[in-house]
């Protein structure tokens, strides 16, 4: 899924600081660009994918080729390993693997179940953290994975907690893209949905973002009691029903989100990085 075009939450071009530097906005959109559905573009493509003009959009390539981050072959222009430095440098200035990934893990030995904790990046979640069980789903999730949060336990866990003008932001985009029969799309029935979410503390979702996987997440939340991120368990519909799955996994997830929120008290840079 392309991650080119303006996240929201972000402040209108009118209202951007003075120092807001556009031609870095511009690189770090192209470089964003290339993606799954993406992986390799012409120039033209990557104008088009970015909304750039042309002449603006091969500067920033030619920049990206001579920082070692992108490449070029057959007239065409792909990503290069030097990227993964950006994403490794997160995670090990911010100690990932020593601070999130402990409790995941002794969830995941718990439950048999893949566990994740993720943020939200504009209108999808971004995996942070995740461990996973032998089972392979079509659609895999890893750190740096993106899905749209409305199709997601993880998304919605964070979105009905948002502030009400951030929340009724995200609900703008309505209607969503619609990956099965179960997905919410509508304004009105997501809205409906996240006030559900508020009312018992947990979200769970049953083929949802693809058939055959059952979840349920639960929120994180900042010494300021302000939403920062969500963790679930997931797993395939023949290992267990979605009743079940809410009825044993919850105590769980909720004694690990509760675990994490007292360690990111001692990590203070951590916490202010997963905010949204």
């Amino acid at each position: 899924m392309g991650l080119a075009g303006a996240e929201p939450g972000r402040k209108e071009a009118g209202a951007k600081d003075p120092e807001f530097l556009s031609t870095l906005e511009r690189g770090l959109r192209v470089l964003k660009s290339f993606d799954e559905d993406h992986p390799e573009m012409t120039l033209s493509e990557v104008a088009a994918v970015t909304g750039l003009p042309p002449a603006v959009a091969r500067r920033c390539l030619i920049t990206l080729v001579e920082l070692g981050y992108v490449g070029q072959h057959d007239r065409k222009f792909l990503l290069r390993p030097a990227v993964l430095t950006i994403g490794s440098a997160f995670l090990a200035s911010m100690q990932i693997e020593q601070v999130v990934l402990p409790p995941l893990q002794v969830l995941r030995d718990q439950t048999g179940d893949s566990a994740s904790l993720a943020v939200l990046a504009g209108a999808d979640i971004l995996y942070v953290a995740h461990v996973s069980t032998d089972r392979r789903f079509r659609v895999a999730a890893g750190v740096g994975t993106r899905f749209p949060f409305h199709a997601t336990s993880l998304g919605k866990a964070i979105a009905a907690y948002l502030p009400d003008d951030e929340r009724a932001a995200l609900l703008s985009g309505a209607p969503f893209q619609r990956f099965t029969e179960r997905t919410v799309t509508d304004r009105s029935a997501l809205g409906e949905r996240l006030q559900l979410i508020t009312e018992r503390g947990y979200d769970s979702a049953l083929d949802e973002l693809d058939y055959g996987i059952v979840s349920v997440a639960v929120p994180i939340f900042g010494r300021d009691k302000r939403v920062i991120a969500s963790i679930n368990c997931s797993t395939s519909t023949t290992r267990i029903s979605q009743d079940e799955l809410v009825r044993t996994r919850l105590p769980l997830l909720r004694a690990t989100a509760g675990e994490i929120e007292a360690t990111l008290r001692r990590w203070p840079a951590l916490e202010a990085a997963l905010k949204p």
